[in-house]
């Protein structure tokens, strides 16, 4: 089933090169995210600081939410998708080069602006390719994110092993990235149109706000394991720098298989199903990593967390283009503002907790977070409405 549903996808091609730019994102968060702990290092900064310049990011985030539909009916989707990841790869690789930490601040701030607008069109490019093939696509989409971050989680591991630093790291892998956008360049810009609506800006209803809700939560979850499972690793439980960023690698490869079959097992257990019982065994996880007590209790709980949350975030951004009344860039910036802000703002709380008791304690409000989440989802109408077999 697996290797049925990823071949499938791989054959169409316009399908395929937008998969690989959802990898291209988190090819570079795993550089980053093993990167972290130099660079509060180099910079000197403590945990409530690191948790303050991360508020940056969601900054950049919510800029981007009120400014996306004006973008995309000024840029053409098609040109965005490249040009809009090249430059997220320089933002990034600019946050791992950080001369100061108000360099690094500035970098994030604008890393969380283009991030949001790239998720927009990939995202919203999906549901038209849905839409056209009479299929689903999203899971395996967003598989490819998982894929990148579980290949670059490897690849930090082996550089750090050979002594290539972090610099070199997010120099080789940018360059990659890079060329293959050059290479499938053809295929962005076939998508010649622009990817919004008339439609009205509505406040969403309840429901609407408790999808953001658990798209906050989700993104939280990674978002602090992105940013704080190495750094976790290696000052709580004392792992070797060359293993430190296999907390974000289990996480990442959970999700990866997870998303990789999403396409084909979401419309057999059930959008409720997927939302409800993945956070809940994210939140066992969670568990694992705060309470286990050693390097592997904490790499087997971030692994657990990662299948818990495999397929709803696939399930949310399925539902951000299908609002009834409007345009899927709204839709999506009504669902994922949410999601975006959790994935910076997340780290950043974890940051506060960690200074003032345990980073232990911070992945534990994670725990509860995600435990709200499961509630949220239960009592969720729309995640009740019969979805389609396609």
């Amino acid at each position: 089933m697996l290797l049925k549903n990823t071949r499938s996808f791989f054959q169409i091609k316009e399908v395929a090169s937008l998969g690989f730019l959802f990898s291209t994102s988190s090819l570079m968060i795993g550089i980053w995210a093993a990167a972290l702990p130099f660079i509060i290092k180099r910079l000197e900064v403590s945990d409530g600081e690191l948790g303050l310049l991360l508020l940056f990011g969601p900054l950049g985030s919510l800029c981007g939410v009120f400014i996306s539909g004006f973008v995309f009916s000024k840029v053409k989707v098609g040109t965005w998708l490249g040009n809009g990841n090249m430059l997220y790869v320089g933002l990034i690789t600019m946050e791992i080069l950080a001369p100061n930490k108000w360099f690094f601040g500035a970098a994030l701030f604008f890393r969380g602006f283009i991030s949001f607008l790239n998720g927009v069109a990939v995202n919203t490019m999906v549901g038209i390719l849905e839409t056209k093939y009479q299929r689903r696509f999203m899971s395996t989409s967003h598989a490819m994110y998982s894929v990148g971050g579980g290949v670059s989680a490897g690849i930090a591991a082996l550089l750090y092993g050979l002594k290539v630093n972090s610099g070199w790291q997010a120099f080789l892998i940018g360059g990659f990235i890079m060329i293959m956008i050059l290479i499938l360049k053809k295929y962005y810009l076939a998508h010649d149109f622009y990817v919004h609506s008339k439609s009205s800006f509505n406040f969403p209803d309840r429901t609407i706000l408790g999808l953001s809700f658990i798209c906050l939560v989700i993104f939280m979850t990674e978002g602090c394991i992105v940013d704080w499972s190495s750094i976790y690793l290696e000052r709580n439980l004392s792992v070797p720098v060359y293993l430190i960023s296999l907390g974000y690698g289990g996480f990442a490869t959970a999700m990866t298989l997870g998303r990789l079959n999403g396409d084909r097992i979401i419309p057999k257990i059930g959008e409720k199903n997927i939302v409800v019982g993945g956070t809940i065994i994210a939140a066992l996880g969670m568990v694992l990593v705060s309470l286990g007590g050693s390097s592997w209790a904490a790499i087997l709980g971030f692994t657990i967390t990662g299948v818990g949350c495999a397929g709803i975030v696939p399930v949310l951004f399925s539902a951000a283009g299908k609002i009834p009344g409007v345009s899927p860039v709204q839709g999506f910036a009504m669902i994922t503002s949410g999601g975006l802000i959790g994935f910076v703002a997340g780290p950043s709380i974890i940051g506060f907790i960690s200074e003032s008791t345990n980073l232990s304690y911070g992945f534990l409000f994670v725990l509860f977070m995600l435990l709200l989440a499961s509630t949220t989802g239960w009592a969720n109408k729309w995640l009740s409405a019969p979805i389609s077999t396609n």
